[in-house]
């Protein structure tokens, strides 16, 4: 089964995250690929950096995990363009995560993941795990070890 992951970072948490599941899939000899969202822009404050410039395809991959940041105690509004242009996840099984600066998931991180699922969801998705990374808490890499526990499941 092919596994991508596919992520949108800006500051490098959310790839961090992605790029330390890829490693430990790999390691479990998983076929995986990440592939990030690009913007126009690398700033996200920037009006280029909410514009879509390379939309991932989903459709190369039987499991799909997808990483976002969380902006505004939401779910990045980049990602809902991302997710909202792609017509279906039939058949697909989704794991998602996203990552916070707060330390709390009732900060944002609960309610993107709950956007994030709705999406893949309504769109033919299974989703079988997720997590929130909160990047300013001294207990990051464990809170990346548990999602990757959590994703190795598959």
């Amino acid at each position: 089964m092919k596994i991508g992951i596919i992520v949108l970072s800006y500051t490098g948490n959310t790839y961090s995250a992605a790029n330390k599941l890829s490693l430990a899939l790999k390691k479990e000899g998983r076929d995986i690929e990440i592939r990030r969202i690009g913007t126009e822009s690398t700033d996200p404050n920037s009006p280029g950096g909410k514009k879509i410039n390379d939309a991932p395809d989903t459709q190369p991959f039987d499991i799909i995990l997808f990483g976002a940041p969380v902006w505004a105690f939401s779910l990045s509004t980049v990602m809902k363009q991302y997710l909202a242009q792609i017509m279906t996840l039939q058949g697909k099984k989704v794991g998602c995560f996203v990552t916070q600066g707060l330390s709390k998931p009732w900060l944002g991180g609960n309610r993107a993941l709950k956007q994030i699922k709705k999406i893949c969801t309504d769109k033919g998705a299974v989703v079988f795990a997720e997590g929130v990374i909160h990047a300013s808490s001294k207990d990051m890499e464990k809170q990346t070890d548990d999602l990757i526990k959590r994703m190795s499941v598959l």
